[in-house]
């Protein structure tokens, strides 16, 4: 598999479960009423065993996966092309906190990566095609403070 793969399929369940989950319950069984539907349950927990039931989620068509936003090109409002998505940062497997753009560079070479907070993105689908758009130019992305990342599994 390969790292874009997994890693929007790690994206992909941290964001579907505390923004855009329906839980359905098992047949023949009612919702909980309980603590665990609050914002504290919700999301991915840093552990190395799972302790809560599983439960599954409804997709809605205006739901959008992580895996059309990792390699969406980067727009500015002057439809000029100012970076690509590279990563989604999640914090503590439940919030999306930033999204890592490289700028920069040819062909993959000399580029960098910064990380801008979501609110200031739009997204868009024309046609098929996915769109990321950001209000700054190409300038202000290279002059932004540098995010050091590899793509390296430890």
């Amino acid at each position: 598999m390969s790292y874009r793969t997994i890693t929007a399929a790690l994206a992909l369940a941290c964001l579907s479960v505390p923004a855009l989950a329906q839980t359905t319950p098992a047949p023949g069984t009612a919702m909980p009423a309980s603590s665990d539907m609050t914002s504290s349950g919700m999301g991915m927990k840093m552990a190395d065993s799972a302790t809560v039931k599983l439960k599954y989620v409804t997709v809605k068509p205006a739901d959008v996966m992580s895996s059309k936003l990792v390699g969406t090109t980067v727009y500015n409002n002057k439809n000029e092309t100012v970076g690509e998505v590279e990563d989604l940062v999640i914090e503590n497997g439940k919030t999306l906190t930033g999204v890592v753009v490289s700028v920069g560079g040819f062909l993959g070479m000399g580029e960098s990566y910064v990380v801008l907070d979501p609110s200031t993105l739009a997204i868009s689908d024309k046609d098929g095609k996915w769109m990321v758009h950001a209000d700054t130019d190409k300038d202000t992305l290279k002059n932004a403070p540098k995010f050091t990342y590899s793509k390296m599994k430890k």
